[in-house]
């Protein structure tokens, strides 16, 4: 059989996937299902191109890492505009079958848990919140253990002349990154004297708002929707969310604009 559009993509496959609880199904569960798949899949391809970044980070390739550097910065923006859609849906309609998301919760996406580790975020302790056999734990216990993008960022400046010190190059890569006046020396170095490089970390800072802006929204639909409550399935809710708001990413990058 010749190769089509459908079979190519899996569309039946792919169309089969939305399959609402409630009975009969709430017009609204559909819209739910819907952006939450594209979401895991968006953070499949963000995984996939911050692993090509960590990679041209470390070899030195300044072109390929500010190109795919663009298409994250993208990515992230489709991905705040999607909260949009989602928010034409009102509290009143998500009640309507949110009993029958019964244990489910965003907070259990793996795949978000794997970029906030490989982006430095470490929380070891989250871990506790998945059993063993959850789909996916292997794969965010790796991200626990392996080095995140700003320590191949590391690589990266060290390739450019930074003085990058051993505290930083033999880190403990479980913990979360923390900031380094030092660096930030070398950083505000960098941008008096190469603007080549500057696009590097000035798209990083664009990652880094980007994220953050996810955050906020993803924190004000919540709230929106459902207050207080405790979240779906019992997850910790708003307050938990609330607690990651404006942690950056490139927290040396954040430091030195007052110096620049």
């Amino acid at each position: 059989m010749a190769l089509t559009y459908a079979s190519y993509l899996k569309i039946d496959e792919l169309l089969s996937l939305q399959l609402p609880r409630s009975d009969p199904p709430e017009h609204d569960e559909t819209l739910f299902i819907i952006i939450h798949q594209t979401y895991e899949l968006w953070f499949k391809q963000t995984l996939h191109e911050l692993d090509r970044l960590r990679d041209d980070l470390s070899a030195n390739r300044l072109y390929e890492s500010l190109a795919t550097l663009k298409r994250v910065r993208m990515i992230l923006k489709t991905i705040v505009a999607q909260l949009d859609i989602l928010e034409t849906m009102t509290p009143m309609s998500f009640a309507s079958f949110r009993s029958r998301l019964d244990t489910a919760s965003g907070f259990q996406s793996m795949q978000f848990r794997e970029l906030e580790f490989l982006l430095g975020f470490k929380r070891a302790e989250m871990m506790r919140y998945y059993p063993p056999d959850t789909p996916g734990y292997a794969a965010v216990q790796r991200r626990l253990n392996g080095r995140t993008l700003v320590d191949h960022l590391y690589d990266f400046l060290a390739h450019q002349g930074a003085r990058i010190g051993p505290e930083l190059r033999e880190r403990d890569v479980t913990q979360p990154v923390q900031p380094s006046p030092a660096l930030q020396d070398e950083l505000l170095r960098i941008y008096q004297t190469r603007p080549d490089v500057v696009l590097l970390l000035e798209l990083l800072m664009d990652i880094d708002e980007g994220l953050q802006e996810w955050r906020y929204r993803h924190v004000k639909i919540v709230e929106r929707t459902i207050g207080a409550k405790q979240g779906t399935g019992g997850s910790l809710g708003v307050e938990f969310l609330k607690k990651s708001l404006f942690q950056p990413v490139f927290a040396d990058l954040w430091a030195i604009r007052v110096r620049l």
